[in-house]
């Protein structure tokens, strides 16, 4: 009976262990696998050490490139007669810009009709007397001096010529009017006569600038605290009002040696390609300028990092069943980068995307 006993109660504790150990392994969350699909979804990063990059936000504007343009000058003094286009039109090579009713061009026609009948009456009176020399009737001096007069005649007229085609951009015509066209094509990103303007021909002015607009310039202020900061060839991102969403990278490719007499700031260009044509001359230009100091920390793509009730995480990727969630001090950010301090190595992995499905899927672990 003893025996009976003791082999019931030792069934009991058994079963009772089992028991126990099946609810405990039962209660053991599932450990997070990262999916195919989910792999898919991602991307990541590696953590690097990097030079600290000390960002300077400037204010800058958009212009055209200078150094492309096409100027368009008048061929002589005169008044407007029509203004076809307006500042910013698309305009095509060939097409009128400008009519102007010029005094001085319809004097160039008069003496081009002038000079033709000299050359008629001159050309006459060179045969006349080749024909008398020829004969033995006239001397050798009266030919030469009527061959004299009239190569003099011709000299006249080319020079009238050469002077009403002076400009390739002009079409002249003997009303006394001319037209300004476009030499290529591109946009008007200058204008500056109207209908019923007076032009001096000695003024030296362009009338218009046309620009294909391909490549631009952004000129950015900087203030005199800030010029030690700034060197040619820094690295620059730019964002606008139009496109905020949108960031423009460039280096800082010209620098003013002056400032400016008004907001006693220096000058910096970044020269951008305008491809999709988004740049629009005189838009207003955030510029993210970065200089670069001997200072060092780990550093990490900026998209990387996740914030919640005031910190910074990141989820560290070491292979498909291993993935973790780490807390990281955010020192600085400087356009793509972010510096940290944390438990991390250099060459660790991080997600760059879509990682806070990955941090709320480890945290749920928990």
């Amino acid at each position: 009976m003893k025996k009976f006993i003791s082999y019931t109660i030792i069934s009991a504790c058994v079963i009772l262990i089992v028991s126990c150990h099946h609810k405990t392994e039962e209660a053991a969350p599932e450990k997070f696998v990262l999916s195919d699909t989910m792999a898919k979804m991602i991307q990541v990063g590696t953590v690097s050490n990097c030079n600290i990059d000390n960002a300077l936000t400037l204010s800058g504007q958009v212009s055209f490139d200078e150094n492309n343009v096409n100027k368009i000058y008048p061929n002589s003094s005169g008044q407007v007669l029509e203004s076809k286009v307006s500042l910013g039109d698309k305009v095509t090579k060939g097409q009128v810009l400008a009519v102007v009713r010029s005094a001085d061009i319809a004097g160039n026609y008069a003496d081009l009709s002038g000079s033709e009948s000299d050359i008629a009456i001159t050309k006459k009176e060179l045969d006349n007397q080749q024909s008398l020399y020829q004969s033995g009737i006239a001397s050798e001096k009266d030919y030469l001096e009527a061959k004299e007069t009239y190569q003099k005649a011709l000299f006249a007229k080319n020079k009238i010529a050469s002077s009403i085609s002076l400009n390739s951009g002009v079409q002249t015509s003997a009303n006394g009017t001319y037209k300004l066209v476009s030499p290529i094509n591109g946009y008007i990103v200058e204008k500056k006569i109207n209908a019923g303007d007076f032009i001096r021909g000695d003024a030296g002015d362009n009338l218009f600038t046309i620009s294909d607009l391909k490549d631009v310039w952004v000129w950015a202020n900087v203030f005199e605290e800030d010029i030690s900061k700034i060197a040619v060839g820094a690295d620059a991102q730019i964002t606008t009002l139009a496109f905020p969403g949108k960031v423009y990278n460039g280096k800082v490719d010209d620098m003013s040696q002056v400032l400016d007499p008004d907001n006693k700031a220096m000058k910096v260009r970044i020269k951008l390609p305008n491809s999709d044509l988004t740049l629009k001359p005189d838009m207003f230009a955030k510029v993210i300028v970065s200089s670069k100091n001997s200072n060092q920390a780990m550093c990490i793509p900026f998209s990387s990092v996740l914030t919640e009730d005031g910190k910074n995480y990141i989820v560290c990727y070491y292979s498909k069943d291993s993935l973790k969630v780490k807390q990281v001090d955010l020192l600085q950010v400087a356009g793509a980068n972010a510096y940290i301090n944390g438990d991390l190595h250099v060459g660790d992995k991080v997600v760059t995307k879509n990682q806070l499905l990955l941090y709320n899927a480890l945290n749920a672990e928990f």
